[in-house]
């Protein structure tokens, strides 16, 4: 008896897991909700100035209406990246894209302008989050939830190699995405440059610099966040004021791009309250 129990308990867990993989391979064929794909839809997106991330065409594709598409998508400042056709098929989930989709974003990018006018706003002085390359979706999404509860301004990203602010980053940021200023820059460094001469005091995170809690993080500051597999980038670093690092006491010698950034901003946050 006990045997004829498990084994009606076997077959309905293995109908179970069964029922599982079917679900996830049919909604691995389905498109993400921030993609538009076909020559047209992508078209009149542009034209409708709806906030885009980037354009992708597929490798060496120039035919028919895809020029006029590129020229638009590039006057329209809007990224655009060759890419495999097999890369297209997968995010569309085999649909029709003809070529060509665009990324949609889930609100409009701010300025940098915007965030130091938030500051004037509240009286306060400029607390801007810089993304140095983060291209995972969850941790800028964990970034920019962190960033929206710690006080910061705003956050910004680089226009190339970072994570769109697809649904994905809005889910991980449980809505703060609505509530952040996220500016997106052609160059970084540039922008780094552009904040000091307003007064704005740089920061960056790691492994060689002084522990973060014996530094003076009053004041304006902008705190830089490196990429999760190679960190600030040197150019980057190289134009921070401040290298912060944090001290590992146990066997791992590093930690998540937005964790560290969750500790390094509430310690700014708990000296501006001071």
């Amino acid at each position: 008896m006990y045997k004829d129990r498990r084994e009606d308990n076997f077959k309905k867990n293995k109908r179970d897991f069964d029922n599982r993989d079917d679900f996830r391979k049919d909604n691995d064929n389905q498109p993400d909700k921030d993609i538009i794909f076909g020559r047209n839809s992508v078209s009149e997106a542009i034209k409708a100035e709806r906030p885009l991330d980037s354009v992708l065409v597929a490798r060496g594709e120039r035919t028919g209406s895809i020029p006029k598409i590129l020229a638009d998508a590039k006057k329209a400042d809007i990224p655009v990246k060759e890419v495999d056709r097999k890369k297209l098929d997968f995010m569309c989930g085999h649909g029709n894209h003809q070529g060509i989709i665009a990324v949609g974003a889930v609100k409009a990018y701010s300025t940098v302008d915007d965030i130091f006018a938030l500051a004037e706003e509240r009286g306060e002085s400029p607390f801007i989050i810089i993304c140095d390359e983060i291209e995972d979706p969850h941790n800028l999404g964990a970034i920019i939830r962190t960033a929206e509860a710690a006080g910061a301004h705003g956050v910004i990203v680089p226009k190339r190699r970072s994570a769109p602010l697809s649904f994905a980053v809005a889910k991980t940021s449980a809505g703060a995405v609505e509530f952040m200023h996220v500016a997106r820059v052609t160059n970084i460094p540039q922008t780094i440059d552009e904040l000091k001469e307003k007064g704005v005091w740089v920061y960056c995170a790691d492994m060689d610099g002084e522990a973060f809690y014996s530094a003076n993080l009053k004041g304006a500051v902008a705190l830089v966040i490196g990429s999760e597999g190679n960190g600030v980038g040197r150019l980057v670093k190289e134009k921070c004021d401040v290298v912060l690092s944090m001290p590992m006491k146990g066997r791992i010698n590093s930690l998540n791009a937005s964790v560290a950034a969750g500790i390094l901003m509430y310690e700014i946050s708990r000296q501006r309250d001071m």
